[in-house]
């Protein structure tokens, strides 16, 4: 015998006793088992059979006059689940199979709090009940329930108030509740179609699937069996459709160590607690990160991950902030009189456009993560910016690199901050204020556009040369730096080989100093069948190529470090070369040196 609190009382031990002493006991035992159990209060519970309220899987909704034999509850969830989209869409064959065997669906339950099944019912002789259909009980109903809530059922004299003339009938009052699924998968009724409090929603009786108008129902995939399924069968049951257009679904999130996060064990993660010490983007940034589809970890070790991505990733937009800072819309240029560089990095943001855009729509936010981290951090940050430095620091201010660059510069930002603005929100509207202060959100924008013109596969084919040899040349240059024998990149003055048919890839010298980020480079090409000297460095994987360092020859420039011969040649500025005396001559003339 259990107490009202779910322990064990004294009813058994009691009864057994008086049994004894009266010499009526036949016999006992003691029978240990683990089921039933509460799965959330871990207390023994007691099984009983009760009358339940069910709706059917299989019965027609026709009269049978006109029934066809499918037109079911079951057939009407089947063919919504097939023109609905899943995501992940293993989703679908879940919830499929969930339908297609499920028996009636029991909707009552036996508490004392809930949503009351309002209906009055009488017992027939043959053990079935019959249902009280009577339209004036009903509004009495309503009208109660509208102005005091669903306690009205239970209040003294709720009976008489209800039934009226008829209470003098055999009719009793059902006290049993609906299941709390019955509730949640109510919620479309008065969400989808509320036009006060949502006048841009159509309502579900709508036939679009898909659209900027879709109904999108996001939980945990054990909803398949919940929420989904019961919003699913209400909806298809009074609509002839799903409440949804598209189900997303993710899985449970668990420790470090794959455990689930439990206050006993004392290994969950509190969000406010990680927003507190890192903010909400950082926590957004791993939810975007991960794979949804599957069960994600997290905790202190992974979220030192997560922060450190989002440092390179802000960092590098803070850096485009930062040069673009003086950047005047006059001072744009054409895609068609941009280096080649710039064309390769516009040609690439076409690419990862290509990428970004159909993630979203497909909600694969880990591909957006995972693209645009390693294009700031590989190609920009690492790449582009550390070569365009020079240029962007130390070109006279009529420079067309430096102008170039900062119009690459200025495209990129638009497309980054905007493709980010979803994940990294916080972030995103900070940037995009501070560089467009009279704009009122990113997040009233659209994403920026790539020009399609902008794509030139022959040109990336290209500067797949130049990248290789810049590669072996940063790998010789690492060498030299280990050794001491160098201390900065412009300190050298590489000599590079590379396979005669590698010639035509390669641009001058001077733009390819600058490339490597070498005060200069000397291009040798080799014979067929010729290899580099022996004690060039090489790389595996780009077969052919290989790099000599040499000290630069010349006097470092006091403004851009470089060391070249024709630092003094300029009698005005003796201890700069000629490039940084013309960026001087400029800035003094506007009144900036």
């Amino acid at each position: 015998m259990l107490t009202d609190k779910g322990e064990k009382g004294d009813a058994n031990e009691s009864v057994i006793k008086a049994l004894a002493e009266r010499g009526m006991l036949l016999a006992r035992s003691r029978l240990k088992h683990q089921y039933p159990h509460s799965w959330r209060s871990k207390k023994p519970v007691i099984y009983r059979n009760t009358p339940q309220w069910f709706i059917a899987m299989d019965k027609p909704f026709h009269l049978p006059s006109d029934a066809t034999g499918d037109d079911t509850l079951r057939a009407r969830a089947l063919q919504a689940i097939s023109v609905t989209r899943w995501v992940p869409s293993q989703g679908e064959r879940r919830i499929t199979g969930m339908i297609a065997g499920r028996p009636d669906w029991v909707i009552s339950r036996q508490r004392a709090w809930g949503v009351p099944i309002a209906v009055f019912v009488r017992e027939k002789g043959d053990g079935s009940a019959e249902v009280l259909i009577d339209d004036a009980v009903n509004a009495r109903i309503a009208e109660a329930f509208e102005k005091e809530g669903a306690d009205a059922w239970y209040a003294v004299g709720a009976r008489e108030r209800f039934l009226g003339s008829r209470a003098g009938e055999d009719w009793s009052k059902v006290d049993d509740i609906l299941d709390v699924w019955f509730d949640s998968g109510s919620t479309h009724a008065f969400v989808l179609e509320d036009p006060v409090h949502f006048p841009g929603l159509k309502g579900i009786k709508r036939k679009i699937v898909g659209g900027d108008d879709s109904v999108m129902y996001l939980e945990g995939s054990d909803q398949h069996r919940g929420w989904f399924h019961s919003s699913l069968l209400e909806s298809c049951g009074t609509r002839g459709r799903a409440p949804y257009d598209v189900v997303l679904t993710h899985g449970f999130t668990l420790d470090e160590n794959g455990r689930k996060m439990s206050k006993s064990l004392g290994n969950t993660t509190d969000p406010q607690k990680v927003i507190k010490d890192s903010g909400a983007d950082i926590l957004r940034l791993w939810v975007c990160a991960t794979d949804y589809a599957d069960d994600q970890r997290i905790g202190p070790e992974i979220l030192k991950n997560t922060v450190e991505t989002y440092r390179k990733l802000r960092n590098s937009i803070r850096w485009m902030l930062g040069s673009l800072a003086h950047f005047r819309d006059e001072d744009r240029v054409a895609f068609d009189d941009m280096p080649e560089l710039e064309r390769l990095m516009l040609h690439r943001l076409v690419e990862i456009d290509a990428i970004v855009r159909p993630a979203y729509a497909n909600f694969d936010y880990k591909l957006v993560v995972a693209t645009l981290a390693a294009f700031m951090n590989t190609e920009l940050s690492a790449f582009y910016f550390d070569i365009r430095k020079d240029a962007l620091y130390c070109d006279p201010p009529s420079s067309l690199t430096r102008k170039a660059a900062l119009t690459v510069i200025d495209h990129l930002f638009r497309c980054i901050v905007t493709w980010l603005a979803p994940v990294l929100c916080f972030t995103a509207e900070e940037a995009w204020r501070s560089r467009n202060p009279d704009a009122v959100s990113v997040h009233l924008e659209l994403f920026a556009n790539a020009d399609p013109a902008w794509r030139d596969d022959k040109l990336a084919e290209k500067w797949l040369v130049i990248r290789a040899v810049r590669a072996v040349v940063t790998g010789a240059l690492e060498v030299e730096r280990a050794a001491k024998r160098i201390g900065s990149s412009l300190q050298a003055a590489p000599v590079i080989y590379i396979p005669r048919e590698y010639l035509a890839a390669m641009p001058d010298p001077e733009v390819m100093a600058d490339i490597c980020i070498t005060s200069a480079v000397e291009i040798q090409t080799l014979g067929k069948g010729d290899n580099p000297p022996a004690d060039a460095f090489t790389l595996d994987g780009a077969v052919g190529i290989g790099v000599v360092v040499e000290k630069a020859a010349g006097t470092k420039c006091a403004r851009s470090w470089k060391i070249l011969q024709t630092v003094g040649d300029d009698p005005d500025y003796p201890d700069v070369s000629p490039r940084d005396a013309q960026a001087l001559r400029e800035l003094k003339a506007l009144g900036q040196a």
